[in-house]
């Protein structure tokens, strides 16, 4: 995620805040046709983006235009929950089946629009979405079901129910990546995160340490999905059969890190609803919820390896309240006893979330000696004629070549984690 993670201007959330105020408000409610209740159905904000044309051109371009009026087509022929269950399910695992396999290099490419191109899943999903929230069923369906149909959308087209690991002789590892975001600045916006998780999926790493199967997901830009358990969700069941896990997002320009610390706190950033939370990071049994989690990755030969263009960081910084203080401080060495966090290494923002969500996952399941942290990608750039969304293209040569050398370090870096004997659980 590009870096508004944090209240310091290290990490730009002044100038990304302030470009925000600037796109103007969040586009007023688009109003479909009433539900079976007679009540109006509106879309998301991040459904609502889906009509501007650069997403519209991501879509055809890249033939996931197709993907919507098939599932309204399937969605309409629908006689009861149970096959509705069934068909949000279908098209949202063939959704993430064919994003994935496109990233890879199989079946075709469906348009002039490069393979390994996040954005396509993304709106997509949306336009899945758009659909689901609008269609009229008939039967009855309730809010709670209607509600469920999405939650399975969801999962389903994120990868969240296609883990599947070897036997035993192969490592495990399982990498999280993130949604394009801050799009009211500049609805062309990819996420390297989420191309990595598209160009990882399902592959084979072979590591001095043998053989390593890699899983991916990925997870929403949006507060409320976190505060309702979804990384935990997802991930609770994975951890304990794990060799190595990192959760992934977009951070700094130009460098690449490894987060030592994350803080138990929000900064308030808007997510791609537009919405704000600011306070300590909701979880179960709060009482016992620590202020700051750590890396097991390993770091230092990370920082070490030569793993491809960008250089890697051991990133040690947070922003804290000391004890017996008021003012938040920033610490070059991470925090010191009984601090309250306002930063992890990652910020303030779903990065640092995840990423503290995780490894305190990690923590309360038991498993101290899991690898297991956050890794930041370089802001991923479009070239220097193509800055401007008002005026610029989807893509451009710059654009790709930087996606593609990003994606490519991820792997190295996720394949020298995994095959150092420092890694071993």
């Amino acid at each position: 995620m590009t870096h508004p993670f944090s209240a310091t201007t290290r990490l730009g959330l002044g100038g990304l805040a302030l470009l925000l105020v600037l796109a103007g408000p969040a586009l007023p409610a688009v109003a479909f046709p009433a539900d079976a209740a007679g009540a109006p159905v509106t879309a998301t904000v991040e459904e609502q983006r889906l009509d501007r044309t650069a997403p519209q051109e991501i879509l055809r371009r890249s033939g996931f235009d197709s993907f919507a009026p098939r599932f309204e087509r399937a969605l309409r022929g629908s006689g009861g929950y149970a096959q509705a269950e069934r068909t949000v399910t279908r098209h949202a695992s063939a959704l993430w089946r064919r994003a994935v396999d496109r990233a890879q290099g199989r079946g075709p490419a469906t348009g002039d629009l490069s393979r390994g191109d996040d954005r396509p899943l993304y709106w997509a999903r949306l336009a899945l979405s758009r659909e689901l929230r609008s269609w009229e069923p008939r039967f009855g369906l309730s809010d709670e079901q209607r509600k469920a149909l999405h939650t399975a959308l969801e999962t389903s087209s994120r990868g969240q129910d296609d883990i599947r690991f070897p036997g035993h002789r192969v490592k495990r590892v399982l990498v999280t990546g993130f949604d394009p975001f801050t799009l009211d600045r500049d609805v062309r916006i990819s996420n390297p995160s989420g191309a990595s998780a598209l160009a990882l999926d399902g592959t084979l790493v072979r590591t001095e340490e043998g053989p390593a199967r890699i899983e991916t997901v990925v997870f929403p830009v949006r507060w409320a999905d976190f505060a309702a358990g979804a990384v935990e969700r997802a991930l609770a069941p994975q951890l304990p059969r794990l060799d190595l896990f990192t959760t992934v997002s977009q951070g700094r320009q130009g460098r690449f890190d490894v987060e030592r610390t994350n803080g138990a706190w929000r900064g308030g950033f808007p997510d791609n609803e537009n919405a704000a939370s600011t306070g300590t990071v909701p979880v179960d049994d709060p009482g016992s919820q620590p202020q700051w989690t750590t890396t097991t990755l390993p770091y230092r030969q990370l920082t070490e390896a030569d793993t491809g263009r960008f250089p890697v960081y051991d990133n040690t910084e947070v922003t804290e309240i000391p004890a017996g203080g008021s003012q938040p401080v920033t610490r070059p060495d991470g925090p010191t006893p009984g601090s309250a966090s306002r930063a992890g290494g990652g910020g303030d923002y779903l990065s640092n979330e995840i990423a503290y969500r995780a490894t305190l996952l990690r923590d309360r399941l038991g498993l101290p000696d899991l690898p297991g942290g956050h890794l930041h990608t370089p802001v991923l750039r479009f070239g220097a004629e193509n800055t401007d969304p008002r005026t610029g293209t989807v893509t451009d040569p710059d654009f790709e070549r930087n996606r593609e050398d990003i994606v490519s370090q991820v792997r190295e870096l996720v394949k020298t984690a995994v095959g150092n004997p420092a890694s071993r659980p």
